[in-house]
């Protein structure tokens, strides 16, 4: 669904000039926004190594595809590598995929623990329906062992907050327990979240677009209002406030 390509040879298009480099991932062909990409680096010993925050210096390549969809093309991920890193001295660990995931799910704790520290993010079922009632909350999420009924009522304030009544407009229940999340804000019993500011919300959604996509829809129990479609259904930034977040 997406697509890797090294870094020292951009794809050029009139989509890059509005959005930003593309790249093509090396086991689909596909071409997308480097952003929605994961990239992968060399070690100087010849392992490849994720990198989701494209930091890592040399040569880069670049995949788009679900873990499942990585872990089933152990060979042809070699040969792909090997010609993106113009070597066949390279290393590919058996838990790859588990990297990768481990570092996608480390960035969207570390979004969250910022816009927290930056008073984007509510907490407590009082203040995230407060918010949400009075129109100021743009994206609603819950741990994996929130109660359906908290998460509903939740729902419920920013559906009148929104004046969507009636509508299928709800919270993300992430595949992690309040446990994680709590220890991501920094407070204890963390079972909800509510960004209260639209950039920031948009910059979360970004990250847990790329973590979602890549773990796929069914990594995780997910007990109350469920994302059963994968990250590839989130809403577009321009209408995060006007859409649910059921599809990630």
């Amino acid at each position: 669904m997406r697509n890797p390509h090294n870094d020292t040879a951009p794809v050029k298009t009139s989509k890059e000039a509005v959005d930003g480099p593309v790249r093509r991932c090396i086991l689909s062909g596909e071409r997308e926004q480097r952003d929605g990409l994961i990239r992968l680096a060399l070690s100087p010993d010849g392992d490849v190594l994720p990198d989701v925050r494209a930091k890592a210096p040399g040569r880069g390549a670049w995949i788009g595809v679900t873990r499942a969809e990585l872990d089933a093309s152990a060979k042809k991920l070699k040969g792909a590598l090997s010609r993106a890193f113009k070597t066949n001295d390279i290393t590919i660990p058996a838990d790859l995929g588990a990297r990768i995931a481990e570092q996608l799910q480390r960035g969207v704790l570390d979004r969250l623990g910022l816009e927290f520290k930056a008073g984007h993010v509510a907490i407590g079922g009082d203040r995230i329906q407060e918010a949400g009632r009075s129109g100021r909350l743009h994206l609603l999420l819950h741990a994996s062992d929130a109660g359906e009924d908290g998460a509903r009522k939740l729902a419920q304030a920013w559906r009148v907050g929104r004046d969507q009544e009636g509508s299928g407009l709800k919270g993300l229940t992430l595949p992690i327990s309040r446990t994680i999340l709590s220890l991501a804000l920094g407070r204890e019993n963390v079972v909800h979240a509510g960004l209260t500011d639209a950039k920031a919300a948009a910059r979360t959604r970004e990250a847990l677009d790329r973590w979602l996509h890549f773990i796929g829809p069914d990594s995780t129990p997910r007990p109350c209002e469920t994302a059963s479609q994968g990250a590839s259904a989130l809403p577009s930034e321009a209408s995060v406030d006007e859409r649910q977040t059921e599809g990630l």
